[in-house]
């Protein structure tokens, strides 16, 4: 018998009650407070105190702790460090745009995938996150932040692909009609071109928008700041990336982090038109977030600009993402890394 209740459909709730000889519409009733973001039984009025009693013991559930909270002084970002039940910590960040207000959160506390420029896979992987506990991410920045927030990307700590399980399983509760009912077209998964799961994920019949993390159309650059590219090749991810796109009719959106004098040359310009026309994907550049532990800097203003110039002359769709939370932590990890440094350093 799980202990996670958070992670289980109604269904699957229904026949958790039935062995605690509950009838079938508690299990209603407790999914309907984990989708308005309640986690402590104790605050279920409408749960008999005996079965309170009896989850507490049995399933007990730990509500995310914010451990830290940044609000950017210049657009409204909000970047969260929440603790886990296990001790661990991920991170969230809401973000406000014209078209509504968007989350986005950790799939994993950690990351195996190694890209060069990134916080988040400094010291790898410790472990995949729940279903549960990305679902909380999710309702815990809503109310804490007091947006309702109408969108969600995958794209904080770790790679939702190799978690894939676990994050389907969120995908399916966040999105469940009698929960948070929020419709795939409005969740992004990002990932790294981890391509062996491509055909699986087009096989689910979602609705959501695939975002691959791509920041070099060539293997030489790619293969040094993404190990992840090593064996599988921009070749053979593009043409993956196609196949993805035609299954689902969805168009796939890349990712171009612009690091200055690695990846953002004319060349590098001309090269990555060639690799995303046959797809007819549209491509987000983003000025690459500084790291401390990272020698990488962001593209220039005017590098960005020439670089945009080249793919529109060529019919790319391109747009350059406007930078949000330039006075806090917006990187991904850089939160969770300090914590970790700080405690080190208590350690030592």
């Amino acid at each position: 018998m799980t202990k996670d209740l958070t992670s289980l459909l109604p269904e699957e709730l229904e026949a958790i009650f039935q062995e605690l000889g509950q009838p079938r519409y508690r299990a209603e009733q407790l999914f309907t407070w984990f989708a308005r973001g309640e986690f402590s039984y104790a605050a279920m009025a409408n749960l008999p105190g005996a079965l309170r009693e009896q989850l507490v013991q049995e399933f007990p559930s730990v509500p995310l702790r914010c451990l830290n909270k940044q609000v950017s002084a210049h657009d409204g970002t909000i970047k969260y460090l929440w603790e886990l039940a296990d001790g661990n910590a991920v991170e969230t960040v809401v973000m406000r745009y014209r078209h509504g207000n968007t989350v986005c959160i950790s799939s994993q506390v950690g990351c195996r995938q190694g890209c060069a420029f990134c916080a988040s896979t400094i010291g790898g992987l410790v472990r995949n996150l729940t279903a549960g506990e990305m679902l909380q991410e999710v309702l815990a920045s809503e109310r804490d932040s007091g947006l309702p927030l109408s969108n969600i990307v995958l794209m904080g700590i770790g790679e939702p692909l190799d978690n894939y399980d676990n994050v389907l399983r969120f995908l399916r509760l966040v999105s469940h009609p009698k929960g948070r009912n929020l419709g795939m077209r409005h969740i992004s998964l990002s990932t790294c071109g981890l391509t062996e799961q491509f055909d699986r994920l087009a096989s689910e019949g979602l609705q959501l928008t695939l975002s691959v993390s791509l920041h070099a159309p060539d293997d030489e650059t790619r293969s040094r700041i993404m190990p992840a590219n090593r064996g599988r090749g921009v070749a053979a991810l593009m043409a993956a990336c196609g196949d993805y796109a035609k299954r689902t009719g969805r168009r796939i959106s890349f990712e171009y982090a612009m690091i200055r004098d690695v990846n953002d040359t004319d060349r590098h310009a001309r090269l990555l038109a060639q690799r995303v026309r046959p797809v007819g994907g549209h491509v987000n550049l983003i000025p690459l977030n500084h790291v401390e532990e990272r020698d990488f800097l962001p593209s220039t203003p005017q590098r960005i600009r020439r670089f945009v110039e080249i793919l529109e002359h060529a019919g790319v769709n391109v747009t350059v993402r406007r930078k949000l939370g330039g006075d806090v932590d917006a990187s991904c990890g850089q939160l969770r890394r300090k914590r970790e440094q700080a405690a080190g350093a208590r350690n030592s």
